[in-house]
């Protein structure tokens, strides 16, 4: 089977990075995969043996794009793919731009990886998702949640999704410790995002302030990119933390600070199922998080620390409690949690079983 997925940006993001994965599991299982983006970017992208390639397209024109829609209309006509998938973001509007202006059949797929609900405010954008969505045969949520916020902004696309999480790759992890000597002996949090609206870092860093009060060795280690991250280095300089608070960019492969951190912190305001968190528990990393979109699925009282969303003060308490008292019976359930359902190479079977019945 011939398969061709369609990245938002050459970027360190969930969705690009999933995306790689599942295509290197596609490729090991026999298949032929290409993976383009839509925007180019500076990321090396974990796609084996293959390059991600690019349209290379300017953002500003992502919907009059005409000549972007021709060149993936003329990469589906030379590749021949018995599927595309679009990956979030604005794939959907380019590949169902392409295929409405220039006719290609090829079955579209539309990952969902997120919460629509939650970009889809007017009736002006309802109306050009609905008509994005409309164009496609098949769309894979990657949780519950997730489709059933879809389903209920879109009914028609009840009977066309289903669902598919993220997983981890089984590798072998050892790498360095990536904090400097000086922060060896503190307790480190981390979260790993882009610089969004919808990750929240002002709710982080005030959640930090409440802990650093109460737990002054303490350190907040934050990777991502984004257009709030200058905005946040300002209010983290307001707020007298910057010799506690860490920014380290965009990182290639974010395990090594996942094993050298004492708990995970994701206070977001919106999620799919955000792979950070699967990573964490399958490295044994304590994880406190909002209860959105579809943590609840894979992250409960046996697993982890669920707060209500907004709830600072609790989220804030969950750590310091964590930090204090480090339940290790709540990490090892979660490894097994991760380790039985969670596993990249038997989701890509998932996604296989869903091409061939559309293809």
């Amino acid at each position: 089977m011939r398969v061709l997925q369609l990245i938002q940006k050459k970027q360190y993001r969930g969705a690009e990075v999933f995306c790689c994965q599942l295509s290197n599991h596609l490729i090991s299982l026999g298949h032929e995969v290409e993976v383009y983006s839509i925007y180019d970017g500076k990321a090396s992208l974990p796609l084996h043996h293959k390059q991600v390639k690019t349209l290379a397209r300017p953002k500003s024109r992502r919907w009059i794009d005409y000549k972007g829609w021709i060149d993936l209309a003329h990469i589906i006509e030379e590749f021949q793919p018995d599927i595309v998938q679009a990956n979030a973001a604005d794939t959907l509007k380019y590949a169902v731009l392409s295929k409405f202006f220039f006719n290609w059949k090829n079955p579209l797929i539309y990952r969902n990886a997120s919460a629509s609900s939650f970009y889809v405010k007017t009736p002006f954008s309802r109306k050009i998702n609905e008509f994005l969505l409309k164009r496609v045969d098949a769309i894979i949520s990657v949780s519950k949640a997730s489709k059933n916020d879809l389903n209920k902004l879109f009914p028609f696309t009840t009977t066309m999704t289903s669902v598919v999480p993220v997983g981890v790759e089984e590798n072998s992890f050892f790498g360095e410790n990536p904090f400097k000597p000086e922060s060896q002996n503190k307790k480190k949090l981390l979260h790993i995002g882009s610089f969004t609206k919808e990750k929240n870092h002002y709710g982080i860093v005030d959640i930090f302030q409440q802990i650093i009060k109460k737990e002054p060795s303490t350190e907040l280690h934050l990777i991502g990119e984004g257009v709030l991250k200058d905005k946040i280095r300002q209010r983290v300089t307001a707020l007298n933390l910057q010799t506690s608070v860490f920014f380290h960019g965009e990182v290639e492969d974010p395990t090594a600070y996942l094993q050298s951190s004492d708990l995970l912190m994701l206070p977001s305001l919106i999620e799919g199922l955000p792979a950070v968190v699967v990573e964490a528990m399958y490295l044994k990393l304590p994880v406190v998080a909002y209860n959105v979109g579809g943590i609840s699925e894979i992250l409960g009282k046996d697993t982890g620390y669920l707060i209500k969303k907004n709830d600072e003060n609790s989220f804030a308490s969950a750590v310091l409690k964590e930090l204090e008292h480090p339940d290790k019976m709540k990490v090892e359930t979660a490894y097994k949690v991760v380790s039985k359902h969670f596993k990249n190479r038997e989701i890509a079977k998932e996604f296989l079983k869903i091409y061939k019945e559309i293809r």
